[in-house]
Parts: C-alpha cells; structure tokens; sequence
C-alpha cells in the first residue's frame, strides 16, 4: 500500500518540527505533504529545511478543510492519513494502518497524552441517526483509502468547523466501514477539527445545523438533536449566570448566537441539498474549486 500523510498547519512551527520528525522516524516511505497557511512564524522555511517532507503546499485560506482538500489534491497514494500537526506517530502507526484498510475504507486510533499505546478502551463514539450508525473519528489521525475520498469528494468546504463529522455521516451514509486500530496511535496534544472556531457557538450551531439537515434532511429526530444540544448549553450558562461566573447579558448573547447560527446553517443547508442529491451530499467539495494552492514546492 503508498500511503501519503497530510498535515494540515497554521502557526505551529515547533509543534510541527516534532510531528514530521516522528513521521520521518516511523513512517518510512510515506509521501509526506505538509499543508502550510497562511502562516507567520517561519514554517515555510522550517518545512523547506526538513529532509523528509515530499511536498509543501501554501493556501491563503484558513479553514481546514480547504487545506484537507488541498493536501488530497496533491496526494498520489493509494491511502490518504491525516495528522494534527501537534501529534506524534508512534512506532506501530504505520503498520497498523496498512493491516485496517486491508479489510476496511478507513482506520482511527488513539490519540492524545497517553503513551502505552493501548487503545482498546479509547473507541471512537458511535451514534445511530435516522437509522444509521455513524462513527466518528479523530481528525487528527485517520486514513482513508483513495477511492473513498474520491467519491465523497474530500472535505465540505462550507464548514469552518465540523467538516470531519459531516465526513462521517456521508461515510456512513455510502455504507463504507471504519475500522478501529488501538496500534494506529498518535500522542501529544489534543487534535481539533476547526481550530479557534471550535469554541464559537454561531459556528457551533450553524455548523451542527448544516450537517444534519444536509444529511438526512428536515425531519423531528433532526430538530430534536439540535434542540437538545442547544438545551444542554443554555442550562450550562443558566449556571454559569447563577453561580455569577457571567452575566445574564452575556447569556442572552450566547442564546442570540446559537439561534443565528441554527438558522444560518439550516438554510444553507436546504440549497447544499438541492445543489448536490447525490449520496455524497458534498457541494463545496474538492471538485469545486482548483485555486487553493498559492504556491507549491514538491520535491517528488
């Protein structure tokens, strides 16, 4: 199996020099390809020092799926993995994602500050939604084979933040199997999958909205999860004000975000629909858009 690695970056040169130091150290022959931008702490130069990186690639967008697209675009293996660019592979990384995606369309593992390598107990969540199990992964040390990103077309660009969970519905929803392999592991800090945006309610909702109406449309169990989400936050802030941590202004701020947000997303999300019904339900896929790539230096 050619298995290329993309790793995705943005302002994290040191953290970066330790995770392609232990690519290089325990994934040899990888085709590794680092994503930079637009960064300002010297990466470019960092990157264009170190012996084993194959290809850089600079955008000028932050979002991270554009940068997951823009690493697939480049990627010649017939496995694509993904790696957070504050992890660490481990010795039996590479390995294990070979023996997953022999009987599997992708591996996950463990990731995280633990180092025994165990990863039994760290199974990744698993919901049933309208039907169907969906398994999310951790996007900071999953693989794919080729032939499922080309299908689904890579990463939803619209989404800032979410883009690896709306993979997992339409992986799922393509009755593709994900395959856990506790030896798949990756230490160090906690891997995201949208960076700051993470921790902004609007795009919380409006991304939780898009997701689930894009996949399986308007329909009670969707209105309900959202309802319930958005419950579990505000009583979380009722507290908060309660306990005189925040402000009620700030509370009705946060309330005025997540229901901005809920809004946006379900809208944009019945013409993401409507513009794509395929099962893929990808709009703003890699097929898209060709211009990610300001500048490229591959030393293939």
């Amino acid at each position: 199996m050619d298995l290329s690695v993309v790793v995705p970056t943005l302002n994290a040169r040191e953290e970066l020099a330790g995770c392609l130091d232990a690519l290089t150290e325990y994934a040899g022959g990888v085709e590794l390809i680092v994503v930079n931008g637009p960064s300002s702490d010297g990466t470019t130069g960092m990157v264009q020092d170190h012996d084993g990186v194959d290809v850089l690639i600079e955008v000028a967008d932050r979002t991270i799926n554009v940068a997951r697209n823009a690493g697939i675009d480049r990627a010649t293996g017939d496995a694509v993995a993904f790696v957070d660019h504050q992890l660490r592979v481990t010795e039996r990384w590479q390995t294990a994602i070979g023996t997953a995606l022999a009987d599997a369309d992708g591996a996950t593992g463990p990731t995280g500050a633990r180092r025994d390598g165990v990863g039994d107990d760290l199974r990744p969540e698993s919901r049933t939604i309208a039907g169907r199990e969906v398994t999310y992964f951790d996007p900071g040390n999953v693989a794919f084979t080729r032939e499922v990103l080309d299908e689904l077309d890579g990463f939803d660009e619209y989404l800032a933040v979410g883009g690896a969970r709306d993979l997992a519905h339409r992986f799922a929803a393509n009755g593709y199997a994900m395959k856990w392999a506790g030896d798949m592991t990756a230490i160090g800090g906690l891997s995201a999958d949208g960076g700051e945006r993470d921790r902004d309610l609007h795009w919380k909702y409006r991304s939780l909205a898009y997701r689930m109406v894009k996949n399986y449309g308007v329909r009670p169990s969707v209105a309900w999860r959202l309802l319930a989400h958005a419950g579990s936050d505000a009583l979380s802030g009722v507290r908060s004000v309660l306990g005189g941590d925040e402000l009620p202004s700030w509370w009705l701020g946060t309330g005025r975000d997540v229901l901005t947000g809920i809004a946006g997303g379900a809208k944009d999300s019945v013409v993401a629909r409507r513009r794509d019904r395929s099962p893929r339900r990808n709009p703003r896929g890699r097929s898209a858009r060709a211009d990610r790539a300001v500048t490229v230096y591959d030393w293939r």
